[in-house]
Parts: structure tokens; C-alpha cells; sequence
């Protein structure tokens, strides 16, 4: 079983996972660099070079192998729901944690980050703005929890992030909390 954690570009997918994945003791994978690995150049070339869907066609076959075969924590990238086969893969392969942030959060986060192919506009919280509300029902689609990010700091999110998915009957055996001992009368 994966956990697969979806959002806005900034909204701490990958940071969240690679802490959720070591407190659980399995393995992280962040969709997009496996990408960047296969594609043998950044995200951000490779958009600017064949296009986005040239991009989103690679995404949609890196989420399709990667939710067959790792049994972990994956992180996607934030446009993986845009597609209904990968939003619908996702829910059905995996745990889908949605961490929800507000542009104005996310712009907090990211504003000085470069590397973000869909971010480099001129005034990049409006288009946050336009891919929260475009998104956000794509997102609450192939989700199966939705986290509010807001301004807990991450182990605080994993916590939150843990609590659920024991809460549901998600986590594998080894990583919820072993009964206490009976005591005998």
C-alpha cells in the first residue's frame, strides 16, 4: 500500500513525505524526480523545450508504474491530478493525503524558488490563485484525506497525517502503536 500525497506546487508534499515515510519506516519517492531521472534534464527544461503535455504524458506513465510498484510514500507533482486516468489511479492504488494550502501560503513558501516551471510568471500569487481554483476540486477528487496545511510546522502535520490514516486502518502493522499489554485479574 502507497501513501500518495497530492497538492498545490509548495504545499509541502515532498517535505511532508520524506518525514512521514521515515516515521513509518518505508521508502520516499518524489514522481517528480523520477521524472527529471528518466527525462535526463529538470522539469523546467523539459517544459520549456516539448510543451506541457509532452510533460504530462511522462508524468501519467512515471504515476502508473510508480503506483503499481512502490510500497511506500510517494510525492507527485502538483499538476498529477489534472488528468483523470492519474486522479483516478491514484485514489485506487493509494492512500491520497491532499495538503491543502492557500496561494497566499504557498506563495509565503515558494516565492523566491525558481525552479518552478508554472510559478515563473509575472505576478505568480494570482496564478497560485487561478491553480487553487482550478485544482482544488481535482485534488478533493482523488483524495481520499485532505490535511488543511495552514501554518503547523511539518512534524505537527505528520502527526496529524499519522493519526488519520491509523484512524482509518491505513497504516501497516508494523507502524501503529502496539497494544498495551493485558493484565491478567
Amino acid at each position: 500500500m502507497s501513501i500518495i500525497f497530492v497538492g498545490l506546487p509548495g504545499s509541502g508534499k515532498t517535505t511532508i513525505g520524506r518525514q512521514l515515510a521515515r516515521r513509518l519506516d518505508v521508502p520516499f519517492v518524489d514522481s517528480d524526480h523520477v521524472i527529471e531521472h528518466q527525462l535526463g534534464c529538470s522539469i523546467r527544461e523539459f517544459f520549456a523545450r516539448e510543451g506541457e503535455d509532452s510533460f504530462r504524458d511522462v508524468e501519467e506513465q512515471v504515476l502508473h508504474e510508480l503506483t503499481q510498484s512502490h510500497h511506500g510514500v510517494i510525492a507527485t507533482g502538483g499538476g498529477a491530478v489534472l488528468r483523470e486516468a492519474n486522479r483516478r489511479r491514484l485514489h485506487e492504488r493509494g492512500q491520497v493525503v491532499y495538503l491543502r494550502s492557500t496561494p497566499e501560503d504557498v506563495f509565503r513558501r515558494v516565492r523566491h524558488d525558481k525552479a518552478r516551471p508554472l510559478l515563473q510568471v509575472d505576478d505568480p500569487l494570482n496564478r497560485l490563485r487561478t491553480l487553487f481554483e482550478a485544482r482544488d476540486p481535482l485534488y478533493r477528487q482523488a483524495a481520499h484525506f485532505v490535511i488543511e496545511t495552514g501554518r503547523p510546522s511539518v512534524a505537527t502535520l505528520v502527526n496529524m497525517i499519522t493519526m488519520q490514516l491509523e484512524l482509518a486502518g491505513h497504516l501497516p502493522a508494523h507502524a501503529q502503536a502496539p497494544s498495551p499489554p493485558k493484565l491478567q485479574p
